[in-house]
């Protein structure tokens, strides 16, 4: 029963981040940082986005009144299917512009960089579709916050893993949308399944 909600964490945000601004940001770091380094620095980044997410939504999510809870689900799922909807027909250009010039600043602090990497990845992961959907996981499976936090850690880290060491080979092989494009159909059919479970 535990393991299910660590499962669906981990895909969620292993899918969703595949191609994302946060490995862009790992690829830039890559040339000159350890590898250890920068995954020590995603999975701290992970754990504050992500577990404030999923904490904030597991705060909701344990309101006894059922009502409540119903429409908490309710809006959890449409917005899966919003995020799915964007992911697929929008251009993310613009937004990746914002973020870069928000990791250039936190760039020249004099910090570690792990402390560096974990602020960059803090910073942008707030308000992003993978954020969003942790409150919702985290309303969906409000005992199991744990195994959520462990399962977004465990995604975030490996979609980077890849990426520092497949991440050039890829952009060089696959068109830049399609790993997108995935990530839009994933939200959509956990939205749908989601709708489907709570009005059944």
């Amino acid at each position: 029963m535990y393991i299910y909600p660590l499962i669906i964490a981990f895909t969620l945000v292993f899918i969703s981040e595949l191609g994302d601004k946060t490995q862009i940001l790992v690829l830039s770091f890559s040339s000159k940082l350890r590898t250890t380094t920068i995954l020590l620095g995603v999975a701290l980044g992970s754990l504050l986005s992500h577990g404030i997410a999923i904490t904030f939504g597991s705060f909701l999510g344990n309101i006894g009144n059922d009502s409540i809870h119903f429409l908490l689900e309710l809006i959890t799922y449409i917005s899966f299917l919003i995020f799915g909807f964007f992911t697929l027909f929008s251009n993310k250009k613009e937004n990746s512009n914002n973020n870069n010039s928000a990791v250039k600043n936190i760039n020249k602090l004099k910090l570690n960089y792990i402390f560096i990497i974990a602020l960059s990845i803090a910073i942008g992961e707030l308000g992003d579709k993978t954020f969003l959907a942790s409150i919702g996981l985290g309303i969906q499976y409000p005992a199991q916050k744990i195994f959520l936090i462990i399962g977004a850690i465990l995604g975030m880290v490996l979609s980077d893993l890849i990426a520092i060491i497949l991440g050039k080979f890829l952009s060089k092989k696959l068109p830049e949308n399609i790993l997108e494009k995935f990530s839009g159909i994933l939200f959509l059919i956990f939205g749908f399944i989601g709708i489907l479970n709570i009005l059944i």
